[in-house]
């Protein structure tokens, strides 16, 4: 038995924790859940789905790790612009000096991008728009391919053949699972963000500085803010970010999920990775295998199969628990050691990192 082997930390699946209701808002499915600890408190944000795939963002509270005990009957965010027209969906909060960042996705049937809201007391939230560039894939690659050829998986998605249905609207670059680190690093806001296949990442001292010719020079910079791409077999079709990365002495944890196209469609895992503590756009590890994968009847079967979507984290001791989306139709909860993860991650290091 190897090394890897020996050091592999237990995943205990906890079971599904928020099923879909009758409620208008929710009767199609719940999943990809943003999370808020505070002390004991879990405050869940929701991707509530309707019929007609129209979503909203839902609100429940947990009193320590699994344990329901509040759940508001209406949504706490809906589409209010016209970007939005179709859903607000896949929220991720963080909460960074006094201000609570969550992001979502903005879709209308067309095209999906990023946005942000923000609160000071988590029931109240104010819509800052769209952060990510609104860009044509001609536009994109115009830019990213001014010093070199770019992955041609990047066309497969995102270019002119990736629209199964031809809009008369214009069709931009979908960039989706914008996350934002929990703190300033460096006197900068970090956040995440997928342009399919890859995650890439931004820094900036204000966001205001997310003009367009910033974006501009960016992709002309391309090749230099892709953080992760897909490696391994388990998350080799594409993979895009997952929880907030969480802060630990030894740097970033940041579970993501990967994606793999099989016989029966496509198989959503989540994954582990570890970036720099003070470089954050730095991988120095990562999982060779799927940190957990589809295996019970409600993660296998539901509006979409196969799918484990992980979203948000909770730290009790030395026990993280990871909540995800299970078939895009319920909120489920696994957990794991914090500090056998973090070994593990420490005997999968990339060479340069085990070089410093």
């Amino acid at each position: 038995m190897s090394k890897n082997e020996h050091s592999r930390p237990e995943i205990k699946k906890e079971g599904i924790i928020l099923l879909k209701t009758e409620s208008g808002f929710e009767n199609e499915g719940v999943l990809n859940p943003a999370v808020m600890q505070e002390g004991t408190d879990i405050h869940i944000f929701y991707r509530a789905v309707r019929k007609g795939n129209y979503s909203t963002v839902g609100y429940c509270r947990l009193n320590g790790p699994l344990e329901l005990v509040e759940r508001q009957d209406t949504p706490i965010l809906f589409p209010q612009s016209a970007f939005e027209s179709q859903g607000v969906e896949d929220p991720r909060i963080v909460k960074i000096d006094d201000v609570y960042y969550l992001t979502y996705t903005g879709y209308d049937r067309v095209n999906a991008l990023g946005a942000l809201a923000t609160s000071t007391d988590l029931r109240h939230f104010e819509k800052q728009g769209i952060i990510v560039p609104q860009v044509t894939y001609d536009e994109f690659i115009h830019l990213a391919e001014s010093k070199g050829h770019v992955n041609e998986k990047y066309r497969r998605f995102n270019g002119p053949d990736s629209m199964l249905n031809k809009f008369d609207e214009k069709i931009l670059v979908w960039d989706k699972n914008v996350i934002f680190f929990p703190r300033r690093i460096h006197g900068k806001l970090y956040f995440l963000h997928r342009i399919k296949p890859d995650i890439q990442v931004v820094a900036v001292h204000d966001l205001k500085e997310l003009t367009k010719e910033f974006w501009e020079h960016y992709f002309l910079h391309f090749h230099e803010h892709i953080l992760l791409e897909p490696k391994y077999r388990h998350e080799v079709s594409y993979i895009g970010g997952g929880c907030p990365p969480i802060e630990t002495t030894l740097g970033w944890l940041l579970i993501y999920h990967g994606v793999h196209d099989t016989p029966s469609g496509y198989r959503y895992v989540a994954c582990a990775a570890l970036l720099d503590l003070n470089d954050p756009a730095r991988e120095i590890a990562r999982l060779p295998d799927a940190l957990f994968s589809p295996e019970y009847h409600y993660e296998l079967t539901g509006e979409v199969n196969n799918v484990c979507f992980p979203t948000g984290t909770a730290l009790f001791g030395d026990t993280l628990y990871i909540y995800y989306g299970a078939a895009d139709e319920q909120i489920a909860c696994a957990s794991v050691s914090l500090s056998a993860l973090l070994a593990e991650l420490m005997l999968n290091l990339k060479e340069d990192a085990k070089q410093r």
